[in-house]
């Protein structure tokens, strides 16, 4: 069996990670006691846990990116993706209970779009990480 490059990579990032911890045990108490009020409260961590969870569905990702560039309504969102609108609207629901989305009536139509700007900065900053390589 040839190894690839990628396999290669990997084995490599692999034996990488047993030289990324401290080879003893040397806790540096002014550091610990600097930053130890200054952490992330569990319960806002698990909000932001949940938060990244519900950006974590591929689907979602595609109605966040498509809401990026401009407000749907449903049925046109669900067009766009291929999608049916059962199944559209109930991704729009889990984006909206995240406050991540947001929704307007005009007369029988719902209108879809970002919820705000820190939402799109989140989703621009998250494209711009991976593809950086």
């Amino acid at each position: 069996m040839k190894k690839t490059e990628a396999d290669a990579t990997i084995i490599e990032k692999l034996e990488n990670v047993e030289d990324a911890v401290c080879d003893i045990l040397c806790i540096h108490h002014e550091v610990i006691n600097k930053y130890t009020h200054q952490l992330i409260t569990p319960v806002r961590a698990n909000n932001l846990a949940e938060l990244f969870k519900t950006l974590g569905d591929p689907t979602r990702i595609r109605i966040m990116d498509a809401l990026a560039k401009s407000e749907f309504c449903v049925c046109d969102l669900a067009e766009l993706l291929g999608l049916s609108q059962s199944a559209t609207s109930h991704q729009l629901r889990v984006l909206r209970n995240s406050d991540l989305v947001k929704y307007r009536r005009e007369g029988k139509m719902v209108y879809y779009s970002v919820h705000d700007s820190h939402v799109s900065e989140l989703y621009r900053q998250g494209l711009e990480h991976i593809d950086e390589g």
